[in-house]
């Protein structure tokens, strides 16, 4: 019986290697259940700043479609 949706076997690690899950549970990092638990109020220090930033952001996303 196959799948379509079949996911490969999982890599065995190395003996120094750790699993991102555990990682991840070592250091209290939860998964986001909302687009605003990833919100950094004040993160620019002005609108001039963040009109910059997309400004650069949107230049580059140009640039690699050239």
């Amino acid at each position: 019986m196959s799948s379509e949706h079949t996911e490969p076997a999982p890599s065995p690690l190395a003996a120094d290697e750790v699993p991102v899950e555990e990682l991840a549970r070592r250091q209290g990092i939860k998964p986001v259940e909302s687009v605003d638990d990833m919100a950094r109020p004040g993160l620019f220090d002005s609108d001039e700043e963040w009109e910059e930033f997309l400004a650069d952001l949107y230049a580059s996303r140009r640039a690699g479609m050239a």
